[in-house]
């Protein structure tokens, strides 16, 4: 194996995972160690990847012939893609080490920050040392920085929950919502909840729109009830109400009143309409500008960071109002549209309004065989007085088109190659 000959694992969650041909596979998310009878450190047995669609699956150390802060190459192409499961006498480092409170055999107490793996002569990687912050009183000074034998500090091998959440959140913090949503699904739910409740609002919301509809009400019930009416703030109103859809009436009354009513409003419209129809699962908060805007004007607005993709693809021209229920709609334009037009013409000029809109009691199927048809990324929804009162875009309609639990990496179908190895560490 081309390595060095001590790696921190901690530097490594992210490392792009790549086959013998060159081509990148997944990404590093954990190392799997075995704890061993005897006081020898626990040896590691392979590394934790994630692979496309989620699904996190095992990859034995014997297979891997390049460990690198870069990168992470395997000596074979053939995987086994059987979602990893932990084993009962298996350990996973980041997981459960990252954090925990630990004391050095001079007395000091500290944190565990990172844990390093080595390779012997004879190949077998082991956790040798330990990287462990002194805890201080003195709130204007970080801690000394240890790094010791794995054998020189107490409460490694403890059973329980005595782990902060700060270097945890240090890995994961540049994870997209979806990855790091991933990441929080092989927490236990009391580690779950402390991580989700130490991310903002703004982070949390983003990654309960990721994850499926259980984990986020038990995350959310986790919180008080003033911190989750904020949470729900922060969330596309679309969002907010498919959440608050799975909690019981008098719950969902007591989260809209704590809301401010600007944010609430939009909601509890969306709660009105019947599941599975336009106005369900529409976001009512679409790019909306009027016919005397110009080009340039549009360009601008849909550069806002905080659209996602499908909502910045169109602008959706109407009269004033401009918030929904807008006045008469009018038409919608495409990005590429305004690409192609001079930045001063006006958006009445180059509006588009030969597709029929959607109604909000459209039914899903009725909005999929549309969208296909005319090979579009969004459409409006307007009332019985043409008002726009939002849009559908398409991953709204692939949230509601999937299976209910697609979220859940449980569920995710297996497959085995033919030189396919345990999901769980090696066997004994």
């Amino acid at each position: 194996m081309s390595t060095p000959n001590r790696v921190y694992i901690a530097r490594l969650a992210g490392v792009a995972v790549f086959d013998p041909n060159g081509d990148q596979v997944g990404r590093i998310r954990d190392a799997v160690a075995r704890m061993r009878q005897t006081q020898r450190p626990p040896e590691v047995v392979g590394l934790v990847a994630e692979m496309p669609m989620r699904r996190r699956i095992f990859l034995s150390i014997n297979r891997i012939t390049s460990i690198d802060p870069e990168a992470v190459v395997l000596g074979s192409g053939t995987l086994n893609l059987r979602r990893f499961e932990k084993r009962p006498n298996e350990l996973l480092v980041l997981q459960e080490l990252l954090d925990r409170r630990v004391q050095l055999d001079t007395g000091q107490a500290g944190s565990v920050v990172d844990v390093a793996m080595e390779c012997s002569r004879g190949g077998e990687w082991s956790l040798t040392r330990v990287a462990v912050r002194e805890q201080t009183s003195r709130l204007t000074r970080r801690g000394h920085l240890h790094q010791v034998e794995w054998d020189r500090v107490r409460g490694l091998g403890a059973v329980g929950d005595a782990r902060g959440t700060a270097n945890l959140l240090a890995v994961l913090e540049d994870m997209r919502p979806a990855d790091l949503a991933n990441a929080l699904q092989d927490l236990p739910d009391a580690r779950r909840n402390e991580v989700a409740a130490a991310l903002d609002d703004e982070r949390l919301a983003d990654v309960l729109s990721e994850l499926p509809e259980h984990d986020q009400v038990e995350i959310l019930a986790a919180l008080d009830r003033e911190r989750a009416a904020d949470v729900l703030e922060e969330m596309d109103p679309d969002d907010a109400a498919d959440l608050l859809n799975e909690l019981p009436p008098p719950e969902q009354d007591v989260l809209l009143d704590l809301m401010e009513p600007e944010e609430a409003n939009p909601v509890r419209q969306l709660l009105r309409y019947a599941s599975g129809t336009a106005g369900s699962v529409m976001t009512s908060e679409p790019v909306i500008l009027p016919p005397d805007a110009t080009v340039a004007e549009a360009l601008a607005r849909i550069r806002e960071p905080q659209l996602s993709p499908a909502v910045a693809a169109q602008v959706f021209v109407a009269r004033a109002p401009l918030t929904t229920p807008t006045g008469r709609y009018l038409g919608m334009v495409h990005f590429q549209r305004l690409l192609r037009e001079p930045p001063a013409d006006l958006l009445g000029g180059v509006v588009v309004n030969d597709i029929d809109p959607l109604h909000p009691t459209t039914p899903l199927p009725e909005i999929t065989r549309r969208m296909a048809t005319y090979d579009l990324v969004a459409m409006p929804v307007v009332d019985r007085n043409n008002r726009l009162v939002g849009a559908v875009t398409v991953d709204d309609v692939l949230d509601h088109s999937l299976p209910r639990d697609w979220r859940d990496r449980d569920v995710v179908p297996t497959t085995a190659g033919a030189d396919a190895e345990p999901p769980g560490g090696t066997d004994d």
